[in-house]
């Protein structure tokens, strides 16, 4: 069976050797030393602020909107996994849909202005697969109208922009480290803001507390355990490796396909080659792909699909993103890991181009 991701995992004798640590310690959360010691590892190795370490990728942005006491219409992409709205949602907020690029697959910078109302209080998009925002104009656009910019960066991990790590950029960017994702806790996440706003999300992910009896504010348990945190020490130093065989296992897949990949990398990044989506001409190519793939046991996903307004579970000024919706219905993620051969992509390339 070849499923669209396979999780990467060091040696249990890595692994092991590290959380040797926690039975000595017999300290298991409440951040202990490995998680320290993993948010500072991970600062140097991005060249970028502190992170404060979190138990799943969700929960930094529910934080992000609880610390800046966003209440009311949070301005988002259709085009993301569900929990970049269920978290706008799940604040009391509302989300407003605005359409995508179709050449980047992140939100249209160009419509944003136009949804912006006397109730807008943030701006909440996806890097879409790694891919950068128009971070500039989406700067600009927060700073004119007052407006917190947030990024949902889960899949960016090692991605920089401009000769900086993507995780600088806005008021708070959030990372998931999801056993899918290219660095990983099994489950796990991480929230980066500039150093002045630490505090402010800090003190909200473990409770409220200052101290064992003292408290800054109403906070929830968020904090990532010493066990997680092992696990992304082992992790860690096979990142850049891991990077370099996505590259040409990319690159392969790329040399070896007749259909196009699904978007253009924004000028001026360094890609960690996340994933690896295409574009078919129209969703009954894409559904007749699936079940030739499904019938030679390979199994890609629908990344993402249903478009976000059209979920009926979500609440939200019900307004059309046709690209968005397009784009869903056409858009298919092919398996793509470390580890995985080049003769299964090869076989992956046949099948798609016989049709």
């Amino acid at each position: 069976m070849i499923n669209v991701t396979r999780t990467f995992l060091p040696s249990q004798e890595e692994y092991q050797e590290i959380l040797s640590t926690v039975w000595e310690t017999k300290w298991i959360t409440n951040r202990g030393v490995l998680v320290k010691k993993l948010e500072n590892l991970i600062s140097n190795y991005l060249e970028c602020s502190m992170p404060i370490l979190m138990t799943n990728g969700t929960l930094p942005l529910q934080i992000a909107l609880k610390g800046f006491e966003i209440k009311g219409e949070v301005i988002t992409t259709p085009f993301s996994y569900i929990a970049t709205t269920s978290s706008i949602l799940w604040e009391g907020c509302s989300p407003v849909f605005v359409d995508i690029d179709p050449r980047y697959l992140s939100i249209d910078e160009e419509l944003i202005v136009d949804k912006i109302t006397d109730k807008t209080e943030a701006i909440l998009v996806t890097h879409v697969f790694g891919n950068p925002c128009n971070i500039e104009v989406l700067q600009a656009i927060s700073n004119k109208y007052g407006l917190k910019l947030i990024f949902d960066a889960a899949h960016c991990f090692g991605v920089k922009y401009k000769n900086k790590s993507i995780f600088e950029y806005g008021d708070v960017s959030t990372c998931s480290f999801h056993a899918t994702k290219l660095f990983h806790t099994g489950e796990g996440g991480a929230l980066f803001c500039k150093p002045e706003l630490r505090d402010l999300f800090y003190y909200r992910h473990n409770f409220g507390h200052i101290d064992s009896e003292n408290f800054l504010c109403v906070g929830i348990n968020a904090k990532m355990s010493e066990l997680q945190a092992a696990l992304g020490l082992a992790m860690l130093p096979y990142i850049s490796n891991l990077i370099a065989e996505r590259k040409s296992l990319h690159d392969y897949y790329i040399n070896n396909l007749t259909i196009d990949f699904a978007f253009e990398i924004r000028a001026e990044t360094i890609w960690n080659y996340a994933y690896f989506p295409v574009l078919f001409e129209d969703e009954s190519r894409l559904l007749r792909a699936i079940s030739s793939l499904n019938k030679n046991d390979i199994y890609p996903r629908r990344y993402f699909y249903p478009s976000l307004e059209s979920v009926s579970v979500i609440s939200n000024q019900h307004k059309s993103c046709p690209i968005s919706n397009d784009v869903s219905k056409r858009i298919l993620c092919l398996p793509f890991y470390n580890g995985l051969e080049k003769k299964d992509i090869l076989k992956i390339c046949n099948l798609i181009n016989e049709l």
